[in-house]
């Protein structure tokens, strides 16, 4: 699915991926340039559900937790080696959802070789407005 939008019709693209998670465990591997709106679908993902959190890029905290089983990560300064060696690999066997920024396609395949179900959501910026492209 294709999106062009503003960012004051996020909602849109946050009623696809609500529809296409449908309360299943999945990973959502977020990609886009920096600024481009990464944080910001998680954060308005998080709104739509209800939850009063406050949403950040975990960029050092490296994983953020919002409700009892969505997590958010970011792997903009680590290697996949590195994913896994400090046990994060481990985390997307919870329940929930998991967001995923920065989720490069090595990533991708290691998640596909372990039968975890995903959805890419790349992200581009266009002047006023961001182009999303959801796969999976």
């Amino acid at each position: 699915m294709n999106f062009v939008l503003e960012l004051k019709e996020i909602s849109k693209v946050v009623d696809y991926l609500h529809g296409k998670i449908d309360n299943k465990n999945v990973v959502v591997l977020l990609r886009g340039d920096l600024a481009s709106g990464k944080t910001t679908l998680v954060k308005e993902y998080i709104k739509k559900l209800g939850l009063n959190e406050n949403v950040t890029s975990p960029t050092f905290s490296m994983q953020s937790c919002y409700g009892t089983n969505i997590y958010h990560y970011d792997t903009y300064n680590k290697t996949l080696n590195e994913f896994i060696a400090l046990g994060l690999l481990e985390e997307f066997e919870k329940e929930g959802i998991h967001f995923v920024e920065w989720g490069d396609e090595k990533l991708e395949e290691l998640l596909h070789s372990y039968g975890f179900e995903l959805i890419v959501v790349n992200i581009a910026k266009m002047d006023s407005k961001r182009e999303y492209l959801i796969n999976g």
